[in-house]
């Protein structure tokens, strides 16, 4: 039989593998942000307020990615490793 108590259980790996995937996405979507910007930028001349959109949202999704990395290592679903090995 099923409990609710383990049909949401989550493992460790599965909630890495969730916070790398939002990751992603929204690294994903600032990238299409800032490209649909310069796109607007070419393709308006400076004649439309797209292209400050498209950098307001960008903007916008790049401090929701850097509040969403803050509140992951305050909660200890993220860990940094850096690139060098610990000294002892």
């Amino acid at each position: 039989m099923l409990t609710c108590r383990g049909f949401f259980k989550i493992t460790a790996v599965a909630r890495r593998m969730f916070s790398e995937i939002v990751i992603l996405v929204i690294l994903s979507a600032i990238i299409v942000s800032l490209f649909s910007g310069m796109y607007f930028l070419l393709r308006d001349r400076g004649r439309s307020t797209r292209m400050v959109k498209a950098l307001t949202v960008r903007i916008a999704l790049s401090l929701i990615l850097f509040a969403l990395l803050m509140l992951g290592y305050w909660a200890g679903w993220l860990h940094p490793h850096g690139l060098l090995p610990p000294r002892h």
